[in-house]
């Protein structure tokens, strides 16, 4: 079985954000990147354990992005991707990127197609269902557990109110969230070793985008807490009341 895994470029969760060009551009300076934390901690992981449990033969790697993505996929493949491949184009439209993906995994062939729930920066949480509507795979969302047993997958899924369990034929698309994989950092062999491992440049598919950036504007400033003594009963049920509009 061959794995696709998407990984995504994502700011590292303590930077300072910023906009610039009238709040239409997400500033990048001095902002460190990471593997969006869904694709790495469970997608990845999990796709590493059904290749060390037998389950897989291969397992690759696809990020849509500039050369600036690369070391990003250099990580994915030193925690123990197999091959990588990077489509050259930028975009934030979640159908785009799907579109792009899905091109590239028609070319290869994959049994099944990993991504994280969403991206951290844009939750969108797209990407994987319109990958599987283009290529025409069964997918399931908010996957929690996969289990592998010959051309089956069951899958665990949070459902409202609780979880549910389905059994899907291959080929098949899963978006992981926690729960899937406990996470795992890069051994200095796999690190040693993703510096000589295949890292494909591919050109981008034509592909339309549906979506595009208005603006962005930062949630509002934290504000400063209110406190009561045990004696203002009366002050603070009408704080409650008017201020933190709680009937």
């Amino acid at each position: 079985m061959k794995i696709l895994v998407c990984i995504a470029k994502a700011p590292d969760t303590t930077a300072k954000i910023s906009f610039t060009d009238n709040d239409t551009k997400f500033n990048e300076a001095g902002v460190t990147f990471i593997i969006n934390p869904y694709d790495e901690m469970y997608a990845l992981v999990r796709a590493i354990e059904l290749k060390e449990s037998g389950a897989a033969s291969e397992i690759h790697l696809v990020s849509v992005g500039g050369a600036d993505t690369d070391a990003i996929i250099r990580k994915a493949l030193a925690l123990g991707g197999d091959n990588a491949f990077r489509i050259d184009a930028e975009s934030n439209d979640p159908y785009t990127i799907g579109a792009q993906i899905a091109d590239l995994a028609q070319k290869n062939g994959y049994d099944l197609i990993l991504t994280g729930k969403e991206s951290i920066d844009y939750n969108n949480g797209a990407v994987g269902a319109t990958i599987a509507g283009i290529l025409d795979y069964n997918y399931i969302g908010n996957a929690t557990k996969l289990e592998v047993s010959g051309s089956t997958a069951t899958v665990s899924r949070e459902i409202e109110g609780g979880e549910e369990t389905v059994s899907c034929d291959f080929p098949l698309v899963v978006a992981c969230q926690k729960g899937m994989a406990e996470p795992r950092i890069p051994n200095m062999r796999g690190i040693m070793a993703a510096r000589t491992k295949p890292l494909n440049v591919t050109p981008a598919a034509a592909a339309e985008s549906l979506t595009a950036i208005a603006s962005y504007e930062l949630p509002p400033a934290k504000q400063g807490v209110k406190l009561f003594t045990i004696d203002q009963v009366d002050e603070l049920v009408a704080a409650l009341r008017n201020d933190a509009k709680v009937l």
